[in-house]
């Protein structure tokens, strides 16, 4: 191992990364009444929060705890029964630190005090640095190379970036750094985003990644914790801001390295980004490649049979085309094209199912066309129902995105939501 390995392993080894993950994702309308954001199933066979868990341990950071609130039983569940092979006696850990009101008798009030109330934990680990990750994004990313740069720049924060267009910027927090780096203004969700220098049309967005030096993120929540009643104790909105002038933050651009390019990252927090970044990975040469086994996503295997596709009539033949489809699933005399379909999704004959996303243990009657379609766990389709051709139609009964994807409960079918969402 040469000595730039051998410095970032031990970066990595001296870090404890947070995973955020206890909001809920209210954009994502229905599909988070039952679960929270992170826990949301993605890319055929994970959950989102697998990602900065999985970034996590090929990065070689071993120390990782999981900080819940709402509605987290299936997240707990998933991290229980997925992330159970770490190895305590070498101190490697995914813990879950749910809401314990340890500090104060409330619930957290934003991402900076979900941090806090676990202060003590945190101390308890000793780490020398701590890195604060959301539990909602989907990308890749060695963030061994984010802490080696924040510790060669000796910052006190590094805020990782990642370049947007300007008219999504306002959903992020947006900064402006100098020729080092360094970060001189910071805005959270800013109605009109500052566009980048010589980059008309294009901002620097946050991507809700920070690396602290352990005593100086003690002191800013502590010092944060005495402004209640002037804070929304949250790291965007009043953290960064608030440091600005007074430490040293510099900006992390998260960079392909092969093509030196902004790198593959994804906020799936609407109902369109979700379906279309699902969709996304049946491409040829999708920009996140689920079949790179040097970077793999880890998750909760399920012990399910393969998938089958059933009959070869010219009239009733099962096939998928420019798809993914999961373990379990049997698609009987349909046709499915440019789809993901998630583990036991059992489509009947006679249905035709395009462009659509289906998660698991749905089943699909006889004599269907579904298209533009986002299915959520245990829907039963109606035979010979017709979705995503009328749009008028089909919102009388469901939603509707603004880009016309049409998004199903089981509750808007009058069913039952199943037991393990």
């Amino acid at each position: 191992m040469d000595t730039a390995k051998r410095y970032v392993s031990r970066l990595t080894r001296q870090t404890l990364a947070l995973v955020l993950a206890g909001g809920r994702g209210s954009r994502l309308h229905e599909l988070t009444d039952w679960r929270a954001k992170p826990a949301v199933p993605f890319g055929g066979k994970f959950r989102i929060i697998d990602f900065p868990l999985s970034n996590c341990i090929n990065s070689g950071i071993g120390q990782v705890g999981v900080i819940t609130q709402y509605k987290s039983h299936s997240l707990i569940r998933h991290i229980q029964r997925g992330w159970g092979f770490m190895r305590g006696e070498l101190n490697e850990f995914v813990e879950l630190w749910p809401a314990q009101q340890r500090i104060e008798t409330s619930w957290y009030e934003g991402t900076a005090d979900a941090v806090l109330q676990n202060l003590d934990i945190i101390r308890s680990h000793n780490p020398e640095y701590v890195l604060v990750l959301a539990g909602d994004h989907i990308y890749k990313m060695d963030y061994g190379t984010m802490l080696a740069a924040h510790v060669e720049s000796e910052a006190d924060i590094t805020v990782g970036c990642i370049e947007v267009p300007a008219e999504e910027a306002s959903a992020f927090g947006v900064m402006s750094v100098d020729d080092d780096l360094k970060v001189t203004e910071f805005f959270e969700k800013p109605e009109n985003p500052q566009h980048m220098p010589g980059k008309p049309g294009t901002a620097l967005a946050s991507m809700g990644i920070y690396v602290f030096s352990t005593e100086v993120l003690f002191d800013e929540l502590m010092r944060d914790h005495e402004r209640d009643g002037k804070s929304s104790h949250d790291f965007g909105h009043d953290i960064i801001p608030s440091v600005i002038k007074r430490r040293c933050v510099v900006a992390f651009p998260f960079q392909d390295p092969v093509q030196n390019k902004p790198a593959y990252w994804r906020d799936v927090g609407t109902i369109d980004a979700l379906w279309l970044a699902n969709l996304e990975l049946i491409g040829v040469n999708p920009e996140v490649n689920l079949y790179d086994y040097h970077w793999p996503i880890w998750t909760c295997q399920e012990q399910l049979p393969p998938a089958k596709f059933v009959f070869d009539d010219d009239n009733r033949r099962g096939m998928a085309v420019d798809s993914m489809v999961a373990g379990g699933c049997i698609v009987s005399g349909s046709i499915v094209k440019r789809s993901l379909l998630f583990s036991q999704v059992r489509v009947h004959s006679f249905t035709e199912v395009s462009d659509s996303v289906i998660y698991p243990d749905v089943e699909i009657g006889r004599y269907c066309q579904i298209r533009n379609a986002l299915i959520d766990r245990g829907c039963r389709i109606p035979e010979g129902s017709r979705i995503g051709f009328d749009k008028t139609e089909d919102q009388k009964r469901f939603r509707v995105s603004p880009k016309g994807i049409v998004l199903i409960t089981p509750e808007m079918l009058g069913q039952d939501y199943p037991h393990g969402l």
